[in-house]
């Protein structure tokens, strides 16, 4: 919060100090408010994001980024709907760009414009399932990245495809247990190799298998999670799928 900061920060920001006092005032919320709902919404992304990317060297290994969407919060009035917004973020926890959702729009248009600013060399891609999408494969494909995308009903035929697949026969990647939120959960992930799927350079299927029991109730819950990635098998290890699986 800019009324929490320092003199000194105040002043590098150019805020000038009151003639009569001294003192380094900063500008009403109301004020900055304004301020920043009257500037160019795509120059003010842009600049952020050149911020978050030049803030903070990358941590070593593969680039692992995850595009989410969110509702800004206070910013719903009587005259206007809230603002949404789509950003990229580093597993790690770097915040790498963001970008305002047009109004009468979704997410989807914005996904290849918040990444085109961002090297994409061998990253890994996670997504919600609303942009598994064949144009973000074949963007990403073109950009040099990799997906890792989660199928449900929004592609009918793939997803009965990859749920009927002998699961039981594919042998365990990964398996993961631990306790937390009053609850024991469980983790199983298994992956298997394709020559050719119905979605675009997917090279790999995935099943995670998630049993959790609330140690209040003692009830037992079953989810099965399913998605395909362009990852070649042997590219990243059960362990890194599960983590970045989970991770998203």
């Amino acid at each position: 919060m800019v009324t929490a900061a320092a003199a000194a920060v105040l002043a590098l920001l150019g805020f000038h100090p009151d003639p009569l006092t001294g003192l380094i005032r900063p500008p009403h919320a109301t004020t900055i408010r304004l301020v920043l709902a009257a500037a160019d919404d795509d120059a003010l992304n842009r600049a952020i994001g050149d911020f978050l990317q030049e803030r903070k060297s990358p941590a070593p290994g593969r680039k692992v980024i995850a595009v989410d969407g969110k509702t800004l919060r206070g910013s719903r009035t009587a005259e206007r709907t809230a603002t949404a917004l789509i950003a990229a973020m580093a597993h790690s926890g770097q915040v790498l760009t963001q970008r305002q959702i047009d109004a009468k729009s979704n997410e989807i248009p914005a996904f290849a414009p918040l990444l085109d600013g961002i090297n994409l060399t061998g990253a890994v891609i996670t997504a919600d399932v609303l942009h598994t999408q064949h144009d973000h494969a074949t963007y990403l494909h073109e950009r040099g990245a990799h997906y890792l995308a989660m199928i449900k009903r929004n592609h009918p035929a793939l997803h009965e495809k990859v749920r009927r697949l002998p699961w039981r026969d594919v042998r365990l990647d990964h398996y993961e247990r631990g306790r937390g939120h009053h609850r024991d959960e469980v983790r199983r992930l298994k992956t298997a190799a394709f020559a050719h799927l119905d979605y675009l350079h997917a090279r790999q299927a995935l099943q995670v298998v998630r049993r959790r029991r609330d140690l209040g109730t003692g009830k037992l819950s079953i989810e099965r999670v399913h998605l395909v990635t362009s990852l070649p098998p042997g590219a990243a290890d059960g362990s890194e799928l599960a983590a970045w699986i989970r991770g998203h």
